[in-house]
């Protein structure tokens, strides 16, 4: 009888355990009554007196919405595997953008393939976008963050607000990874050439075309930027997997400090 109430104990603590998000579930209250919901992973064992790397994760457009869900589609299993969690142990956060928003100030004509994508940084940024970076800057103060190791990366739609993020937040960000995205690069100056880049494409993108990073990679170099780029031949929009395929993603990423 003894025995049964260990196993039933044993199995009762698993079934827990398993269902406990990993990701765990918030939102952020921006002005006006605005929401960000948002789901945030801790290092394992998180220890309050030891200092760890932040990440910024901005999804796609397709991954939009409220549900708290969606937005870990794409990204989210890379910081799950057991091997990244021991060698690199970070906070990282996932917002969900609006349906009807973008992260990027950003205009779309649907009517041609690829969609020509034309941005403008000279007006304010988006509300979702500013949000996400007030709540970086939120954990940043009430968790245990490296303040020189803070990353934004994302894919589409959250590659281009990876670029804009960098441009608004200068100071803020020590690297950044975008993926499929693109840049209001009229805009960018030698101060946004401080953050070191890596950009992801590949050449076969009938959504997002393959220009827009290239003319990134351009822009970032004429500006003594460190930059590396990655270009995948023949892969489509999802171009986010060959990146997250990439060996030393996360190595790269963590491997960056902002300077003084």
């Amino acid at each position: 009888m003894r025995l049964l109430l260990v196993f039933i104990a044993f199995l009762f603590a698993g079934l827990t355990s398993a269902q406990t998000p990993v990701f765990q579930t918030k939102q952020y209250n921006f002005a006006e009554g605005k929401v960000l919901p948002y789901r945030i992973l801790y290092p394992e064992n998180y220890d309050k007196t030891k200092k760890y790397p932040l990440v910024l994760f901005l999804h796609g457009a397709g991954e939009r919405g409220d549900d708290n869900q969606k937005q870990l589609v794409h990204g989210s299993k890379l910081f799950l595997e057991a091997e990244n969690r021991k060698k690199f142990p970070a906070i990282v956060i996932f917002p969900q953008c609006p349906l009807n928003s973008f992260w990027a100030s950003i205009k779309v004509d649907t009517t041609v393939r690829p969609r020509v994508l034309s941005f403008d940084y000279t007006g304010e940024a988006n509300w979702p976008l500013t949000a996400a970076n007030e709540l970086v800057q939120k954990v940043t103060s009430e968790e245990a963050v490296d303040l020189k190791r803070i990353y934004v990366a994302g894919l589409s739609m959250g590659g281009m607000g990876t670029f804009e993020a960098v441009y608004r937040y200068p100071k803020l960000y020590a690297a950044a990874l975008p993926i499929c995205g693109g840049a209001d690069l009229k805009s960018y100056s030698n101060w946004t050439g401080k953050t070191p880049f890596w950009i992801f494409h590949g050449d076969a993108d009938p959504v997002v075309n393959v220009k827009l990073s290239r003319d990134a990679n351009e822009k970032l170099k004429s500006i003594k930027a460190k930059v590396k780029y990655t270009e995948y031949p023949g892969v489509n929009h999802n171009s986010w997997d060959s990146a997250f395929a990439e060996t030393d993603f996360l190595k790269w990423m963590f491997q960056q400090k902002k300077k003084k």
